[in-house]
């Protein structure tokens, strides 16, 4: 089993993938970040529950070596159809061993702003 697959957040698919222990994900943007695969399970709790459609199309990316910077439109669609949620997603990824890519930053609301 790859890290992708040990670590996937069950009822959310694959692109919602955290295979790095120290990942950090930033939702909502103006709380702390959540760390790792329990912190990915604390963010998107909710939305889990829900079980929705994830649509993620990738605008921007760039890549170097096994690192990617990502920008990407994304949108949570619930069973019934109805949007529940969308926006602009930045991420930073890192290639695993599997040829496939894991999350090392995920901010789906886009960076959180610097404190003032």
């Amino acid at each position: 089993m790859d890290s992708c697959t040990a670590n996937r957040i069950p009822g959310m698919g694959l692109s919602w993938c955290t295979s790095h222990a120290n990942c950090q994900i930033y939702f909502p943007p103006d709380q702390p970040p959540h760390t790792g695969i329990d912190g990915a399970k604390a963010a998107f709790a909710d939305l889990i529950q829900i079980r929705p459609k994830i649509k993620s199309e990738i605008i921007s990316e760039v890549i170097v070596g096994d690192i990617a910077l990502l920008r990407a439109r994304w949108s949570a669609v619930a069973p019934d159809g109805t949007v529940i949620g969308e926006g602009e997603s930045t991420e930073v990824a890192r290639k695993l061993e599997n040829g496939g890519w894991g999350y090392l930053i995920d901010c789906p609301l886009g960076p959180p702003e610097i404190a003032s």
